[in-house]
C-alpha cells in the first residue's frame, strides 16, 4: 500500500452488523499485508469484540467509535483514512453524511446501496464536492450493481478491441441462490415510504435514466421495466421479471453516460431472471412474477407492514454458514454491437449472493481504491459519485478474478 498522511488505509464503518462482521473477516483473510485497517462503529466496546474474534490477523487494527447521527464524528473518521467501507443503512436513513464527509474529505467511499434515491441524493449533494476533492464515491458495490455493470463494461471492451462497433440490444440473464436479506428488506420498506410520501421521489424512482448525469442526453427507445414473462430464444428458456433489474438497469445507465455513452449511443439494456425451460420453466416464471408483484404491494402497504415484518428477516440478520456458502450467482449477458456482431460475456460466483459474494465483491472495490491503481476517469475529474465499473475498471476486475470470480466476455459470431 502507498503510504500517505492519513492514519489508515481503509476503515470499515457498521463492522459491529452481519454483513459488518462477514467483510471484516474477508479482510482479515485476503487484504494485502501491511493494509493499515479500522474498524468502526457506535459502540466502541462492540467493535473491540468483532476485532477480537478476528484472530492474530486482525490484533493491529484501529479502532474507531463513530455515529451515523454524529457529523462530526463522521468526519473524524473520513479524515483518518484514505477509504471509507459503509455497511450501515438503510442508506437513506443513515448514510448521506458519511458520504458528505468523505466527498469534502477526498476519502473514497463504497457501500452496498440497493436504493435508487439514496443513490439521485448521492450524486445531487455530492458529486461536485467528490470532483473536486478527489474522492471517488462508489455506491452499489455488491450483487447490486457490480455483476451487472462488469458483465456490460467487459462486453464492451471486448467489441472495442475487435473494432465490432459499440453495444445495441442487451439482455443479462440472471440465476442465482440465496437467503434474503434483512438489511435489504429494511431498504425496499424505507424506499417505499419515501415514494409514498413525496411524489416528486415517486418519479426519479421510476424515471429509467434516474441516475444518469444529463437525462436529456440519454438515447430514445430504452426497455422499460417489465413483470412480463417471455420466452428466450438466447437461452432457450423461460424468463421472468428480475428483482434487482429496476435498480440495476439505472447504475449500467449511468456508466454508460459517464463513459461518454461509450457503450453505445444507442445501447438499450434489460436484466430479467432465467426460469428455466419447457413447462416446468413457463410455471417456475410465472410464480416469480407472482411473487414479486405481491411483494412489491405488500412492502408498498401500510397495513400490510405488520405481516411482512412478521415473515421476513430482521435488519442485522442473515442466513446461516452453510447456506451462504451452497449459494451461487451467475449474470449470462447476451449482446448485438452496431457491426451486426454478437457477444457474450458472464459474471458468476460461488457463494450466497447477497452475503458471500457480496462481501467479497465490497471488500476488493475497497482494496482497488486503497492501492491507488486507478483508472483514469472519463469525467477528466479524479472523482466524483461513481459506478463500480467507471471507478474501479480493469484493476477491479483483476481482483475479483484472483478471487476465483468468473468475469468472461467472448465473441459469438
Amino acid at each position: 500500500m502507498t503510504s500517505t498522511d492519513r492514519e489508515f488505509d481503509v476503515i470499515l464503518f457498521g463492522a459491529t452488523g452481519f454483513v459488518g462482521e462477514l467483510v471484516a473477516a474477508d479482510l482479515a483473510a485476503h487484504a494485502p499485508a501491511g493494509t493499515r485497517i479500522a474498524l468502526a462503529g457506535r459502540t466502541r466496546s462492540k467493535v473491540e469484540t468483532v476485532r477480537q474474534n478476528l484472530g492474530a490477523n486482525a490484533a493491529g487494527w484501529g479502532i474507531v467509535a463513530a455515529d451515523s447521527n454524529d457529523e462530526a464524528s463522521l468526519r473524524a473518521l473520513a479524515e483518518s483514512t484514505r477509504v471509507v467501507i459503509s455497511t450501515v443503512g438503510p442508506y437513506a436513513r443513515h448514510g448521506l453524511p458519511l458520504v458528505g464527509a468523505c466527498a469534502n474529505s477526498g476519502t473514497h467511499y463504497v457501500d452496498l446501496t440497493g436504493e435508487v434515491l439514496f443513490a439521485r441524493d448521492c450524486i445531487d449533494h455530492y458529486d461536485e464536492a467528490a470532483r473536486a476533492s478527489g474522492a471517488r464515491i462508489v455506491n452499489s458495490c455488491g450483487y447490486d450493481s457490480v455483476p451487472s455493470d462488469l458483465s456490460v463494461f467487459l462486453a464492451a471492451e471486448a467489441a472495442r478491441e475487435a473494432g465490432d462497433g459499440e453495444l445495441e440490444d442487451t439482455t443479462v440473464y440472471a440465476s442465482m441462490k440465496g437467503g434474503m436479506s434483512g438489511g435489504t428488506v429494511a431498504s425496499a420498506m424505507q424506499q417505499a415510504d419515501d415514494i409514498a410520501s413525496q411524489p416528486e421521489r415517486r418519479k426519479i424512482a421510476g424515471d429509467k435514466f434516474s441516475l444518469s448525469p444529463e437525462r436529456s442526453s440519454e438515447p430514445k427507445g430504452e426497455y422499460k421495466d417489465s413483470l412480463k414473462i417471455a420466452y428466450s430464444d438466447d437461452i432457450k428458456a423461460w424468463t421472468a421479471p428480475f428483482l434487482m433489474a429496476s435498480y440495476n438497469t439505472r447504475i449500467v445507465r449511468r456508466s454508460n453516460a459517464l463513459f461518454g455513452h461509450g457503450y453505445g449511443k444507442t445501447f438499450r439494456y434489460r436484466e430479467v431472471m432465467k426460469a428455466g425451460a419447457g413447462l416446468k420453466g413457463r410455471v417456475r416464471a410465472f410464480a416469480i412474477a407472482g411473487a414479486l408483484a405481491g411483494g412489491f404491494t405488500a412492502l408498498a402497504s401500510q397495513k400490510a407492514r405488520p405481516v411482512v415484518e412478521r415473515f421476513v428477516p430482521k435488519p442485522g440478520t442473515g442466513p446461516d454458514e452453510k447456506s451462504r456458502i451452497n449459494g451461487f450467482f451467475r449474470m449470462d449477458l447476451r449482446t448485438t454491437t452496431t457491426t451486426g456482431a454478437h457477444y457474450r460475456s458472464i459474471v458468476a460466483a460461488q457463494g450466497d449472493p447477497g452475503y458471500n459474494a457480496t462481501v467479497v465483491m465490497l471488500a476488493e472495490a475497497a482494496l482497488t481504491l486503497a492501492e491507488g491503481d486507478l483508472p483514469q476517469l472519463p469525467t477528466g475529474a479524479d472523482g466524483g459519485v461513481l459506478t463500480p465499473a467507471v471507478a474501479l475498471g480493469m484493476p477491479y476486475v483483476e481482483r475479483l478474478r484472483a478471487r476465483d470470480f468468473t468475469l468472461t466476455a467472448t465473441k459469438l459470431a
